[in-house]
């Protein structure tokens, strides 16, 4: 019996990852967070009700599930505390149902500063960060400077180790990037504060997990951003600072791989990318617009456009191939349905092997599959049987480039327009 699901995209973000992890949530004792941090958006349309998370576990908006947040995942205490005060105000228990590992990365006010300023730095060569101290927070992790939850719940480790975090920061900040400093004692006093409120919110996920998993319940890892940002095999260097792939889910959660029977990619019908960075299908026309219109592409934490393009199926088989796809979620494949044609980059020109930096990226010609578009709607579908036949073709040719196969649609932003060829935990145990 499938009891573990992992939840991860395979593009570039914004696959429609949060709806996927709503719907499965349900017959779920778990829903789990291992990376990443709240520059990670999540939209979730509930009886035409919109809410966007950042960094608690979609699992929320049900009614069971405990929601954990593994070591792996930075946290901004500011930012988790406004987040829970928000689904609170709308009558969600989120405080009772919340475990939050104490190995946490705190991002600090002075993570945020040393963000911008080094954005501000980079001119043209920006990486498109959300501003948010992702990144400098992971630094100081890997530095072992940085501090986590369990110093600011104890207030004499908080004392002890922030005043040289503050100190070297606001030297970067001084001497290197010539901006403004950061208030260490305002920042010490929010911490201590904030600190104080989580607290009672610190768990040793990572038991947790193998309890639930000795006593057979059910567990969902939800995973933030795309397998093309991740920190290792990503569009380096244009990519996020954690692990996006499947391996983040051990290391970011405390568990082995012998306890993932299931790997779910959600990949969009097409591609999108917010910020800087590589897209060989990029699309600069009219074609990319009306998928921008359509399919209403707009980052759900910052608001930015989002560029689009055709699928690449190149990319994504890479993706497949890393993260041990079990099966596929397509989503939005009816932002498709008025077109007269569709490609999909089946190759690149102009490289020898897969690339694996930026410059290598930037040599990427894509080589096109054109498919003849649909008549008639792919949105709000529930039933397979009334799939259009061209919008099938293009499915079975998408699993035949990628080798994995489709075994969910999201037809549209509501938690039950879905087609389910295979339920992930209806599906064979991948270690039995």
């Amino acid at each position: 019996m499938t009891r573990s699901v992992v939840i991860l995209g395979t593009q570039w973000g914004d696959e429609g990852k949060g709806k996927i992890v709503d719907l499965l949530a349900h017959d779920v004792d778990a829903v789990v967070r291992y990376q990443g941090g709240h520059n990670a958006g999540h939209t979730l349309v509930i009886n035409g009700e919109k809410t966007v998370l950042h960094v608690i576990p979609s699992g929320v908006l049900t009614p069971r599930a405990r929601c954990l947040i593994g070591n792996g995942v930075v946290v901004s205490p500011r930012a988790l505390i406004k987040e829970i005060e928000g689904l609170e105000a709308s009558g969600t228990d989120v405080r009772s149902r919340l475990g939050i590992s104490p190995a946490c990365p705190v991002i600090l006010g002075c993570h945020e500063a040393l963000d911008h300023a080094r954005e501000k730095a980079r001119g043209q060569q920006k990486i498109g960060t959300t501003g948010r101290g992702i990144g400098p927070a992971y630094e100081d992790k890997v530095s072992r400077h940085g501090l986590r939850l369990a110093d600011l719940a104890d207030p004499a480790r908080l004392a002890d180790k922030l005043g040289g975090v503050i100190e070297y920061h606001n030297f970067l900040l001084k001497h290197f990037y010539k901006t403004e400093t950061v208030d260490g004692a305002a920042i010490a006093d929010e911490a201590a504060r904030l600190g104080e409120e989580l607290k009672p919110m610190l768990s040793d996920v990572t038991a947790e997990l193998h309890e639930l998993r000795a006593g057979g319940r059910r567990i969902l890892y939800e995973g933030a951003q795309g397998s093309l940002l991740d920190i290792d095999h990503g569009t380096y260097p244009f990519v996020t600072s954690s692990n996006t792939t499947v391996g983040g889910v051990m290391t970011g959660a405390g568990v082995g791989p012998n306890a993932v029977d299931y790997v779910l990619g959600i990949t969009k019908a097409y591609t999108t990318r917010v910020g800087s960075g590589p897209f060989p299908t990029e699309l600069d026309d009219a074609a990319g617009r009306l998928m921008a219109k359509r399919g209403v592409e707009f980052g759900a934490t910052t608001g930015r456009p989002r560029r689009c393009g055709w699928l690449d199926a190149v990319a994504m088989r890479r993706m497949v191939r890393i993260n041990g796809i079990t099966g596929l979620c397509i989503t939005k494949l009816d932002v498709l349905d008025t077109f007269d044609e569709v490609k999909i980059c089946v190759d690149y020109d102009g490289v020898d092997s897969f690339p694996l930096g930026a410059e290598e990226w930037n040599r990427v010609s894509p080589v096109y599959e054109s498919l003849p578009g649909w008549e008639g709607t792919t949105q709000g579908l529930t039933d397979a049987a009334k799939l259009p036949s061209g919008a099938r073709k293009y499915l079975d040719r998408i699993e035949t480039l990628i080798e994995a196969p489709v075994h969910m649609l999201s037809t549209g932003p509501e938690r039950d327009a879905n087609v389910i060829f295979t339920d992930p935990f209806a599906a064979p145990d991948l270690t039995a």
